[in-house]
């Protein structure tokens, strides 16, 4: 087929589209590169059956030209990042729910399936741990821009939701948990890529609050095979799915873990939200997917450590800084 990938030159588009190419696939990015990278498609650029195109996802033109073109449409773009989020409200907004909105019109216009990605995020504050798709959502209030992001992200589902509903579009949903692996830019707030170049460099790493609070990082790769497993399974269109890894990891030892992998001397600093993002922050204490449904429909589960995965990120950013790699890390 030919796949239509909007973010494609992102962190996870870019892995996405290189393991369609591997799969046989024809593929066309569509990119703005607010904060994807055209370095993030250089192992596979020149590829034939590969396009890039640079352009605004907000484009009804550009995007209904490309959808009409194309057979299938993983929907990517987006303001991505805390950091980015708060110092961008108003564009993350606008790009994530209008370039939502003309990405499902254009795709119900050609009737093709469509992949949207949302996020853990739109979970909020909620306090019922694992966090199930049909859970009720708990955010702040809407003048702490930290819940714009998962306001808009929702609002990208109820239109998914609306289209699947009212014309029958076949849409997926996938709510990504934290993801990660080679490639992720530290330049938007990303815990892993932040911790991992300030220990290689033996700077302080920095843990935000009491280190206390969890996440659960998953593998880029594990990310993007159950993103294909949903977009095959016509049994998924019209749900949401949370994708993601399920071993949960507070901050701190995180932090920790990264520290002894790198052999660092970096020492572990304890930070106030409020010194690196501001007021207009808030953070929840744990966030944990519950994968029972998507393990249902299609049988998907996570595969790659969080070990795999952190040695997998410092060798990267080792060949990305030139330094040598502090771990021998085994053969992918």
């Amino acid at each position: 087929m030919r796949i239509l990938v909007t973010g494609g030159a992102g962190f996870i588009g870019s892995h996405l589209c290189e393991e369609l190419l591997r799969r046989g696939h024809e593929v066309w990015a569509l990119d703005d590169l607010s904060t994807g990278s055209v370095a993030n498609l250089s192992t596979f650029e020149r590829h034939p059956r590969f396009r890039f195109l640079e352009g605004d996802v907000q484009d009804q033109a550009l995007v209904s030209g490309l959808v009409a073109q194309c057979d299938q449409v993983v929907h990517l773009a987006a303001a991505v990042g805390v950091k980015y989020v708060l110092e961008h409200p108003l564009r993350s907004l606008l790009t994530n729910i209008r370039g939502t909105e003309v990405v499902l019109e254009a795709c119900h216009l050609h009737r093709r399936k469509v992949l949207v990605t949302s996020t853990s995020e739109v979970y909020g504050k909620g306090v019922t741990v694992p966090f199930a798709e049909d859970d009720d959502r708990l955010m702040g209030p809407s003048h702490k821009l930290r819940w714009s992001y998962a306001a808009g992200k929702a609002v990208d589902e109820c239109l998914a939701y609306a289209y699947h509903q009212q014309y029958q579009l076949p849409v997926v949903i996938v709510r990504c948990f934290n993801t990660c692996g080679p490639r992720q830019s530290s330049a938007y707030g990303m815990v892993i890529p932040n911790m991992v170049q300030r220990a290689l460099r033996n700077d302080p790493i920095l843990v935000y609050g009491d280190g206390r609070q969890s996440r659960c990082f998953g593998a880029v790769f594990d990310v993007v095979r159950g993103m294909l497993m949903l977009m095959d399974a016509p049994e998924a269109e019209g749900e949401a799915f949370n994708l993601g890894s399920d071993e949960e990891v507070t901050v701190l030892e995180l932090a920790q873990r990264i520290k002894a992998l790198c052999h660092s001397d970096s020492a572990i600093q304890f930070t106030p939200y409020e010194q690196v993002y501001g007021a207009a922050f808030e953070d929840m204490r744990r966030r944990v997917p519950d994968l029972r449904k998507i393990r249902r429909f299609v049988g998907y589960r996570p595969q790659v450590s969080l070990d795999r995965l952190l040695e997998l990120t410092i060798r990267d950013t080792c060949d990305q800084m030139g330094i040598p790699c502090p771990i021998e890390v085994a053969a992918e």
